[in-house]
């Protein structure tokens, strides 16, 4: 197993994250304890000792077994992370409730590492309100008293949110959780991120370095790119060796699910094989053709904003439907929408085709608000 250090501790470069644990009968909120024990015991004997979950993930049992499962090897040779869960703006206020069940259902008196989980447009607002909610104010205590051993923060919010944030309480930050891996470098503006971070000396955890899983496998001619690169790296490894090669990284999770990615992921992370820099380049544009025939091409020049007459922002709203559609779906952008009031969502569009007459790029804008509109309704369906 590699191993990073971090303010003196050596933490494994693979966590294990437990949010995709194996379960029954389809059934999120059933986890195959007996599954995921023999998962859990498989890692820390090849030297995994990071685990990270949260309040609501497998419906809120996650900690339940985490706590469980892991109760059956010392405490000090594991390191347990979880969060609080403000991306459910009903916590706020319930900083100090939310933690003492986290302890209890985890099994422990103190968590090696804690985050503000999901900084993010919808709450960032009430994160930086602290007179009202006290959320910092307490979690600071709690690390004061040694119940928090680090301080840190998980984030699928956009640059400037992180900005807002690390403004407010950076100096207090150890480290910042982030989705990161090839496509989302660029797509997501990871590499700004990252630099971000970097100027605040804030070391950077990665979460979904597959993508959810879409990353563990690639179409037959973007596989033979890389098989051609390295015959023997197995697709998934690729990804891991890119997030492993950006200097601030610490950390990488995966959500393993079954016993198989556990062996394969730890056979990755047995040994440093850092990619070059001209396989890096080959990585990313293998990145970059997963997503350009699906996004529209927006460059945020905003010669479309002063010809609309219900002053939609519609650069931003091009980028959260360039990541819905990529997506499939997902949260990312009904999150960021639910922020904004619904007269400038895509639905006022009125389709006057003003803002299309002056697009550098061509892009048909009223036929993208009204299929964003649809997507969005579906998947409220």
């Amino acid at each position: 197993m590699i191993y990073s250090d971090f303010q003196g501790e050596k933490l494994s470069a693979l966590g294990f994250g437990t949010m995709r644990l194996p379960v029954i009968g389809g059934d999120y909120a059933r986890v195959d304890e007996k599954q995921a024990a023999e998962m859990f015991d498989y890692a820390i004997s090849h030297g995994v000792n990071y685990f990270d979950t949260a309040w609501g993930y497998h419906n809120g049992e996650s900690e339940n077994v985490v706590g469980r499962l892991l109760a059956a090897y010392p405490r000090e040779t594991l390191k347990i992370a979880t969060k609080f869960p403000g991306y459910d703006l009903s916590n706020m206020g319930k900083a100090e409730e939310i933690f003492e069940k986290q302890l209890k259902k985890c099994g422990v008196d103190y968590f090696d590492f804690y985050l503000f989980h999901n900084v993010c447009e919808m709450n960032i607002d009430a994160y930086l309100d602290d007179e009202k909610y006290g959320t910092y104010r307490y979690l600071i205590e709690q690390k004061r008293a040694g119940r928090i051993r680090h301080l840190g923060f998980s984030a699928h919010g956009s640059y400037e949110v992180i900005r807002r944030f690390l403004e407010k309480y950076g100096k207090d930050m150890e480290f910042c959780q982030l989705q990161i891996n090839y496509v989302d470098w660029k797509f997501q503006s990871a590499n700004k991120k990252v630099e971000l971070l970097r100027q605040w000396g804030i070391p950077v955890w990665v979460m979904e370095p597959l993508r959810g899983g879409k990353l563990a496998s690639l179409s037959p001619e973007n596989e033979a790119k890389l098989k051609s690169l390295r015959p023997e790296e197995p697709i998934p490894a690729w990804a891991f060796r890119f997030v492993a090669g950006i200097p601030e990284v610490k950390m990488i999770l995966s959500g393993m699910s079954d016993f198989e990615q556990v062996k394969a992921n730890i056979a990755t992370f047995s040994e440093e094989k850092p990619l070059t820099e001209s396989e890096r380049a080959a990585l990313l544009a293998v990145g970059e053709s997963l997503y350009k025939h699906t996004v529209l091409p927006c460059t945020a020049c905003r010669y479309c904003t002063s010809h609309c007459p219900r002053h939609l922002d519609i650069p931003d709203i091009i980028s959260l439907y360039n990541e819905h559609r990529f997506s499939d779906g997902g949260f990312i952008a009904p999150m960021v929408l639910s922020t904004m009031p619904k007269d400038k969502w895509p639905s006022a569009c009125i389709g006057c085709r003003s803002c299309e007459k002056v697009c550098p790029q061509q892009i048909k804008i009223s036929e993208m608000m009204r299929d964003f509109t649809n997507r969005l309704q579906r998947s409220e369906e």
